[in-house]
């Protein structure tokens, strides 16, 4: 089968720097950048994360998370990094340890997930991708309403999907290099 050429394989090689960066927002409009970097969008460095590419996606290792202010639990888990997908998708243990910390929290099969009280007071979800952590906001893991009191969670199982897909609920809370170069990277860096 051939592979499908995506926008940016078609256009990488007339960008001044084989990359483009997503500057996803939470409630707001976000931004891609073509070619370069614009540095008035992330404070501190971006931390990079090496890319398998076989598989067509942006592939990379985490080695681990944290709920809240809990420990970090070193832990390798595949996964992509994809626009595309709106939740964050992760491994059912660190799921069930997520939700572990959140009153009334409950799987839902119904709904095909987790679901918490809307009113929740999340905790931060941290990952652990290229050596740093990169938090997502408690706040950003309140997807959507199901009815007045309760809502679907933004973290979800990975179940039968082969890795973790790091989706826009943890995107929003990144500004995301996706490196085309001969060494392919993903870089996360906090949003300005």
């Amino acid at each position: 089968p051939t592979q499908q050429i995506t926008f940016f394989d078609a256009v990488k090689s007339t960008l001044a720097k084989p990359l483009f960066t997503a500057h996803l927002k939470k409630g707001a409009p976000g931004s891609y950048d073509f070619g370069y970097i614009d540095t008035s969008k992330y404070t501190g460095s971006i931390t990079y994360a090496d890319v398998d590419t076989s598989n067509g996606l942006w592939e990379f290792a985490a080695t681990g998370y944290a709920v809240g202010s809990g420990r970090t639990v070193t832990t390798s888990y595949d996964s992509i990094a994809d626009t595309g997908t709106s939740l964050l998708y992760l491994p059912t243990e660190i799921v069930a340890a997520y939700y572990g910390q959140v009153n009334g929290a409950m799987y839902d099969g119904s709904q095909g997930g987790y679901t918490i009280p809307c009113d929740s007071n999340l905790p931060n979800f941290v990952a652990i991708i290229g050596g740093s952590r990169h938090t997502v906001p408690g706040s950003y893991i309140n997807y959507a309403p199901i009815s007045e009191t309760s809502c679907f969670g933004g973290i979800q199982a990975n179940d039968g999907i082969g890795h973790s897909i790091f989706g826009d609920v943890f995107l929003k809370s990144q500004f995301v290099v996706f490196d085309g170069s001969d060494s392919p990277r993903v870089g996360f860096a906090k949003q300005a």
